[in-house]
């Protein structure tokens, strides 16, 4: 099968081509407000819609779940740790960690002393 063209068609495919092979170049300038940059240092710090926390422990007695909470911030110091209440336990949860990769990891090595620690995705008061 061979293929026939036209005498315009394949003018216009000779047009094109030369259009395209002779592009434009040219630089590009952007000025932006200093501000901007302090602007997206700030959103760094915002907490993201999606958080992965790792719950270590839950009592009803929160003198108990302050005795943890302690106990873990003895032995793994880098992550933050926060006493929830949540009727009726008293719940200690570590981290805000913004991918499930983070989580995991953290998860792996609290695992050593923690058996029962899970990772959730907290929900999020709307205000």
């Amino acid at each position: 099968m061979t293929l026939k063209m036209k005498p315009f068609n394949i003018l216009l495919v000779l047009i094109l081509f030369c259009f395209s092979v002779n592009a434009q170049q040219g630089d590009v300038n952007i000025d932006q407000h200093s501000d901007i940059n302090t602007l997206l240092d700030y959103k760094k710090d915002i907490k993201t819609t999606k958080v992965y926390r790792i719950q270590v422990y839950q009592s009803v007695d929160p003198d108990r779940a302050e005795r943890e909470k302690s106990n873990f911030l003895n032995t793994y110091g880098q992550w933050p740790v926060e006493i929830v209440w949540n009727t009726p336990n008293y719940k200690v949860w570590v981290g805000n960690f913004a991918t499930r990769l983070e989580a995991d990891r953290a998860l792996a090595k609290i695992k050593k002393k923690y058996m029962n620690a899970i990772i959730f995705q907290p929900k999020l008061d709307k205000k």
